[in-house]
């Protein structure tokens, strides 16, 4: 029974994974339609966009960290 919980507690756990990843998904779309409408802000919109990548991945990070003490901790 204490299996079970921990694995469907790090199968929920990784629900942030999944959340990371549209996040990304949108942040490198609005890299798109912003060059696509104003291709002169290229450099600055990529930098901005590196930026929102990194923080939705720590985002990722945290919620595989938290799934893999959940399963592996105890």
């Amino acid at each position: 029974m204490y299996q079970a919980a921990k694995l469907i507690g790090g199968g929920l756990a990784t629900i942030g994974v999944l959340g990371s990843g549209v996040g990304i998904g949108i942040v490198f779309g609005a890299l798109v339609q912003g060059v696509a409408r104003n291709p002169s802000l290229k450099q600055q919109l990529t930098s901005i966009t590196i930026l929102g990548f990194a923080l939705s991945e720590a985002v990722a990070l945290f919620a595989l960290m938290i799934a893999l003490l959940i399963l592996f901790g105890m």
